[in-house]
């Protein structure tokens, strides 16, 4: 598209790690994008899915994860019925093969003041693709401009973090909790913590096991440690 007929995007997503643990998500919807979004979403918090009926593998999450399961025409759902029905929810993500009701449902869920993750459009929240090892987390988005792109590039990063990212994360936990009693100074425990994770000593040794790669970065802590006392 030529640089004059472009349109502002006045979109202003910002990445966010929330808490989902007591949000209801809700999902209308049970074809292959409800089920990917229940999937997703009941590892983190309580989900709803409303549809008229549902395959085998929804009861499946039902049975494992908690997922409610109503069964209802959405299509003949009231205005009023829906939004009863969305009671305390902090997201709705409409799903069906409707793009009309989708956005019918969507709308209702904004006039609540609800967040919604919208399968047709960007919506109010966007879902990255997402990688997780042990306590980190990394997400991936081009808010909506080309899924396969972030698919594409979270292929990538999985090749690059490797299980030890996972246990120097463990070191720099343990070892900054140490640090905070024994040194004062905020900006040398930095300085530490950073010589720790730019050691190649310490990632070689974290390939052998956790307790040698935690046994060199504590060799580097007493080392630093002495050079500060005299």
């Amino acid at each position: 598209m030529p640089q004059d007929e472009q349109i502002e995007d006045t979109r202003h997503f910002l990445p966010l790690l929330i808490d989902m643990r007591d949000r209801e998500v809700f999902i209308f919807g049970s074809g292959a994008v409800g089920e990917r979004k229940t999937r997703l979403f009941c590892e983190y918090a309580p989900v709803t899915v409303v549809s008229l009926g549902f395959s085998h593998s929804f009861f499946e999450l039902e049975k494992k994860n908690g997922v409610i399961l109503i069964a209802k025409d959405v299509e003949r759902l009231s205005d009023k019925q829906i939004k009863e029905m969305l009671g305390k929810a902090f997201l709705v993500i409409p799903a069906t093969n409707s793009k009309q009701l989708n956005r019918r449902i969507a709308s209702l869920a904004s006039s609540l003041g609800i967040f919604t993750n919208e399968v047709d459009s960007a919506g109010d929240v966007t879902i990255p693709s997402i990688i997780k090892r042990g306590d980190l987390t990394i997400s991936i988005s081009t808010a909506g401009a080309s899924p396969a792109f972030s698919r594409y590039t979270r292929q990538r990063i999985e090749k690059v973090i490797t299980p030890q990212f996972t246990e120097m994360i463990r070191i720099q936990d343990e070892i900054r909790t140490y640090l905070k009693e024994v040194v004062a100074d905020q900006r040398y425990r930095k300085e530490i913590l950073w010589e720790i994770l730019q050691n190649d000593d310490v990632w070689q040794d974290l390939e052998v096991s956790y307790e040698k790669g935690y046994k060199t970065a504590q060799d580097i802590v007493k080392d630093k440690i002495s050079k500060k006392v005299r």
